[in-house]
């Protein structure tokens, strides 16, 4: 076994392979940007080298950095986790010239899969079934127009680099084609460097199963059965499961057969994802899945496939690497129960899952798992840390294993409630809708369940007034319910003509809210809420409620959903200018990617005015209402969260002036 190894990623799956590493007594050394200095996973490994500042570009994504802090460290080997160069078969080549071990396939493999045309063209020679589609080196937009209507209209378009759904658009219509193909080739070249794509037969009613792969460098090749990654919003997954609900003898005997007929093809050794799209509009039927594409490398959704084959993924990674054979033989690896991983985002999904920045002001996970069920969380932060807009906003990944699918759906719905996050907008309270659908609890899946229901699932009813005499009592200072100890108890036993009241302020989104607290005479806090809210009753405070105090603000519990109210500082004074329609404000920190107005331009509501590049995604800035640009922010601007993108003309002879001008 290797005696030290340096880790070429952040986050959790940095925490993830330390653990592992400490378990086998293998010294473990972290890398780090400007923005990790004081992370996780720094804190938690034995050494740990700056590599550079925050983008990752300069950093994380910086092959020769790494592989001088593994050389100066030391280190033997150098795992990639996911992501980053985890699957660039350039920085092998570096690691290996170096006299180092990359802990993953060989850059041959890498390059023999890398790429999704390529791969598919491969397989397709294998004998292992592929989908219907265009695959070729070409990439004129007539020939990739004229594909498309070949294929037959839905069809999709994908980066053939990369992953995570990034560079991927579904089209309907050929009259959208060329604007889904320069939009998917943005964002594939800002992605993975390559804009090259190819277009496929999009399926009615598909499913993501994949098989998780592992192979030795004597020729053996095993499967770890399946993973349902069907549940995806934006063709990224939410939550996923193993083992595949509803899957037949029959099509899990064909499917992972293929898939390690598959990895044997190219003599891959290590952990891998064999991933395949599966017809499911009749049912699950063996002669309907066909390959997509093959992941070289340890996937985040590997903890399910953890629980449900009592084996650590990493653990063999670490043996293989260094020259082991494979743990266990087919026969060995039997499947147990089923397990769940959530993935807990900072992201608004009531606006379209906009990613989200913000400090973790408070961050609690379930001290214990459900009852009946197992659980483990995997995160890279702790609370007081930041999310930052440099990388992907995962919090952390909720993983449950229970007896059968419906008890691990009632442990992850019981865990996600038991979940609070504070500071930062989070998707507990989406994720457990999602886990309580009624086509998900029944097994009624494909890709575009969540954007069937995406209403439904992301909305969250107002909070009660229990919910809102909860957060004023938190923001009078008076804690939660009076004791002999609290302050307010005091007043309890005061009355002269009526109990003393003391009014708060709270603001819920552009609500404001005004409540009167008082004590009643035992005890209780009584809280009488101003219109619209309850006015004619009042909320007598009888249980401790869970929430969280952090600058200028409560967030107050209710299962999954937190409840942030605003707490205005009665001293500061309010500034009516910045609060002006006239202009409109950058979501999130990021790069305007492409500006589609000028100024002078008379533009209507929805209409688009700019891309937005952040969090590795593209977002479209659209019109708020009808008017004219005075002001738009340049291509290239590199702008923070609240910068002014657009200002419009404030009045209406303004506004004729600059349209007729």
């Amino acid at each position: 076994m290797f005696t030290k190894v340096l880790i070429a990623n952040r986050g959790e799956i940095a925490c993830r392979v330390i653990r592992t590493a400490r378990k086998l007594g293998v010294h473990t050394v972290a890398v780090y940007s400007d923005a990790d200095a004081r992370s996780l996973h720094v804190e938690m490994a034995d050494e740990a080298v700056h590599i550079g500042p925050s983008p990752v570009g300069e950093s994380y994504l910086r092959g020769d950095r790494i592989v001088a802090a593994a050389l100066a460290t030391g280190a033997q080997a150098i795992h990639p986790g996911y992501g980053f160069l985890s699957e660039n078969p350039d920085f092998v080549d570096q690691v290996v010239a170096a006299g180092l071990v990359f802990i993953g396939p060989s850059a041959a493999s890498i390059r023999a899969m890398g790429l999704k045309d390529a791969a598919k063209r491969l397989m397709e020679k294998a004998g292992v079934p592929v989908v219907p589609g265009y695959h070729g080196e070409a990439q004129e937009i007539v020939l990739l127009a004229s594909k498309a209507r070949e294929i037959g209209y839905p069809v999709l378009i994908k980066a053939r680099a990369g992953g995570g759904g990034k560079g991927m658009r579904r089209v309907e219509h050929p009259d959208d084609f060329s604007e889904a193909l320069s939009s998917a080739r943005r964002e594939a070249k800002a992605a993975f460097g390559d804009d090259r794509v190819l277009v496929e037969k999009y399926v009615d009613k598909p499913r993501h199963i994949e098989v998780q792969v592992f192979g030795d460098n004597f020729g053996n090749a095993v499967h770890l059965y399946e993973r349902d990654c069907s549940a995806q919003r934006r063709h990224q997954k939410v939550i996923e499961e193993a083992p595949a609900p509803g899957m037949t003898p029959a099509l899990r005997k064909a499917m992972t057969e293929a898939a390690v007929k598959a990895a044997k093809s190219i003599n891959y050794s290590g952990a891998g994802t064999i991933e395949f799209i599966v017809d499911a509009s009749q049912g699950l039927d063996a002669d309907r899945f066909w390959f997509m594409e093959m992941n070289t490398r340890l996937q985040v959704e590997h903890p399910v496939t953890e629980m449900v084959t009592g084996t650590d993924l990493v653990e063999w990674q670490l043996r293989v690497a260094c020259g082991e054979k494979l743990p266990k033989t087919q026969s060995e690896i039997t499947l147990s129960g089923h397990a769940f991983e959530a993935r807990i985002y900072a992201e608004d999904a009531a606006k379209g899952f906009l990613p989200a920045t913000g400090t973790l002001h408070h961050l609690k996970f379930p001290g214990v798992a459900p009852e009946g069920a197992a659980m483990r969380i995997e995160t890279g932060v702790r609370a007081g840390d930041a999310i930052s807009p440099y990388y992907d906003p995962m919090i952390a990944k909720l993983v449950v294993h229970a007896g059968d699918r419906l008890a691990g759906l009632e442990a992850l719905r019981t865990a996600l409630a038991q979940t609070e996050i504070a500071g930062s907008t989070a998707n507990t309270a989406f994720l457990a809708a999602l886990a309580a659908d009624p086509d998900f609890v029944a097994e009624d899946i494909d890709t575009g369940l969540i954007g069937r229901h995406q209403e439904a699932l992301t909305a969250v009813a107002p909070p009660t007034g229990e919910i809102i005499s909860a957060a004023a009592v938190a923001a009078s200072g008076a804690g939660a319910l009076p004791s002999s100890n609290d302050p307010w108890s005091s007043l309890a036993g005061y009355a002269h003509f009526h109990g003393v009241a003391r009014r708060m302020r709270l603001k819920f989104g552009d609500e404001a809210i005004q409540a009167r607290i008082s004590v009643r005479s035992d005890g209780r806090f009584q809280v009488a809420l101003d219109a619209p809210y309850d006015s004619t009753n009042s909320h007598d405070l009888r249980a401790v409620p869970r929430l969280a105090r952090w600058p200028g603000h409560i967030t107050v519990f209710e299962g999954a959903v937190g409840y942030t109210f605003a707490v205005p500082d009665p001293l500061a004074r309010s500034d009516e200018a910045a609060a002006a329609t006239g202009s409109l404000r950058a979501p999130m920190p990021g790069l305007v990617k492409l500006v589609r107005v000028a100024k002078g331009d008379a533009v209507i509501k929805g209409q688009p005015l700019l891309i937005l590049e952040a969090m590795k995604m593209e977002h479209i800035i659209a019109a708020p209402h009808d008017g004219v640009i005075a002001e738009i922010a340049g291509e290239g601007a590199q702008v923070t969260d609240g910068t002014v993108l657009v200002r419009f003309v404030e009045d209406q002879s303004a506004s004729t002036a600059a349209a007729g001008g």
